[in-house]
């Protein structure tokens, strides 16, 4: 995920507002204790979502894919004051862990967890989106985006991280090969050939495409 040099990442970070406490606490406590902690938002990544969401100010927010809890947290400061995330995970290990962290936060009662298949959550969810964030299994990424689709807002956003795959996208074996690299790329050009929509692909981290509902 490394595409910029260290000291360009360095200075972005160094040049970027700092995360409250709490989520120093949980990043650094994901990478003592939890398996792959890269897949954590973390600082600047983290500071992306959460001036995304204080723009935009929504009411509901839906994820897919709490990991750790970093991104529903960032996410939760730009909250309107009767708004919600709503965040999916199928790993129910990890809930003792995420409900650790959320309950200190200052926004706990606007976040809603649930544990389970996200193909099967996600139609039982009666809300219209003004946000919703893919961040769990790739190989699924256009089967949720077309589930969720229709709850969309227009002129509501459908975020998707890890769009370039460590730059296995560009890679033609890699497409050929690798079934998450193969439903990535499929997703990307999907996305670029949707009437519906606009879109633009950011490099940050391991891609973050931004879609918004026209």
């Amino acid at each position: 995920m490394d595409f910029l040099p260290d000291e360009i990442q360095q200075y972005l970070n160094k040049h970027t507002s700092e995360p409250h406490e709490l989520l120093k606490d949980l990043e650094r406590e994901t990478y003592a204790k939890i398996l792959i902690p890269r897949m954590i938002a973390g600082h600047y990544q983290g500071r992306l979502l959460s001036m995304i969401s204080k723009m935009i100010k929504p009411k509901q927010v839906l994820e897919v894919g709490t990991y750790t809890g970093y991104s529903a947290l960032c996410f939760a400061e730009g909250l309107l004051d009767n708004g919600y995330v709503h965040t999916i995970d199928v790993n129910e290990e990890l809930e003792p862990f995420v409900s650790k962290f959320i309950s200190k936060s200052e926004n706990k009662e606007k976040i809603k967890r649930y544990i389970g298949k996200a193909s099967d959550i996600i139609p039982t969810l009666n809300e219209a989106w003004d946000i919703v964030f893919l961040d769990a299994d790739k190989i699924n990424y256009l089967n949720y985006y077309k589930l969720v689709f229709d709850a969309v807002k227009p002129g509501g956003y459908i975020l998707a991280d890890n769009v370039l795959w460590s730059g296995k996208v560009i890679d033609e074996n890699e497409i050929s090969n690798d079934a998450d690299t193969k439903a990535l790329n499929e997703f990307n050009k999907f996305i670029q050939e949707d009437n519906r929509v606009e879109n633009v692909l950011l490099s940050v981290r391991d891609g973050i495409m931004i879609v918004r509902k026209l």
